[in-house]
């Protein structure tokens, strides 16, 4: 089934489908809301204890419910070391190999190609560390920090908008770099960090707090905003930005910044503020 559904996906118009997604998630009408919530958490078995309003008829339209905040103790954030940013499934975790990390068993893309062709930015992370997260739709879909950083620069890299589950990243060479993404890169205690947003089919609006929606509209090329004129800052644990539908998180550093907790593989389960890493 995985592989019709990803077939279909591959020639269908990815962006005019994720344009009519956006539309419908955000229709009002209190039938087709309350029913689209309703059916969404019994689909997947969301808690709803845990999110500040947890009436689902409270919320505005659908994709409010999607992207709703949590209660404060809901999520607990680090002391110290990298928060993880989301919830989600550990994709991949790991050292990035001069400038190749690992999409799954038997596929490595480019660093460089990640970073929307900078050679510049791929050379702060070269033999550096990364972690992949994947977000599915049950799991919470704001952004958060791993821990405190001054924005340097925001860059949107066009792109496609193929699924991004297990099975797209073992088949489509090279998807975490071809799929529409948002870099996001900070400067740290541990020294530069990327947190990379990537888009997906139905993934058709990416955001920060700073910028607002990045997406819609769609681009046709790299477009960077650079924040040497004025001063963003964000601690531990705040908000950065959010999914509107599910998608992908990749976090970067640079060599020799931090270690990965010993017992984080691919396909563990992880919460938005629990312990990754410590600083090296």
């Amino acid at each position: 089934m995985s592989a019709i559904t990803n077939f279909f996906i591959r020639i269908i118009p990815q962006h005019g489908l994720s344009n009519l997604v956006y539309k419908i998630t955000r229709i009002r009408s209190p039938w087709f809301k309350n029913w689209s919530i309703k059916t969404f958490i019994k689909q997947f078995n969301v808690d709803m204890s845990l999110a500040i309003q947890p009436e689902p008829t409270a919320y505005k339209d659908f994709n409010s419910f999607f992207t709703r905040p949590l209660r404060d103790d809901a999520r607990p954030i680090c002391d110290n070391g990298i928060a993880c940013p989301v919830d989600g499934t550990i994709n991949q975790i790991g050292p990035i190999i001069d400038s190749t990390l690992v999409q799954a068993k038997n596929h490595n893309y480019d660093l460089t190609a990640l970073l929307g062709g900078s050679a510049v930015l791929a050379n702060s992370f070269r033999n550096g560390s990364f972690c992949t997260i994947y977000l599915s739709p049950r799991d919470y879909h704001r952004i958060h920090m791993p821990l405190d950083g001054c924005l340097r620069e925001m860059t949107y890299v066009p792109g496609k908008l193929y699924s991004v589950n297990t099975y797209t990243a073992e088949t489509v060479p090279g998807l975490f770099a071809i799929n529409e993404r948002v870099l996001n890169i900070f400067d740290t205690e541990n020294g530069p960090m990327a947190l990379i947003q990537v888009g997906a089919i139905n993934v058709g609006s990416m955001e920060t707090v700073w910028h607002g929606m990045v997406t819609p509209p769609y681009g046709k090329e790299i477009n960077t905003w650079r924040y040497d004129k004025q001063t963003i800052e964000l601690q531990r644990g705040d908000e950065m930005g959010r999914f509107n539908m599910g998608s992908t998180v990749i976090l970067l550093f640079a060599k020799d910044a931090i270690n990965w907790h010993d017992n984080l593989t691919a396909a563990d389960t992880v919460r938005m503020g629990q312990s990754l890493s410590s600083s090296k």
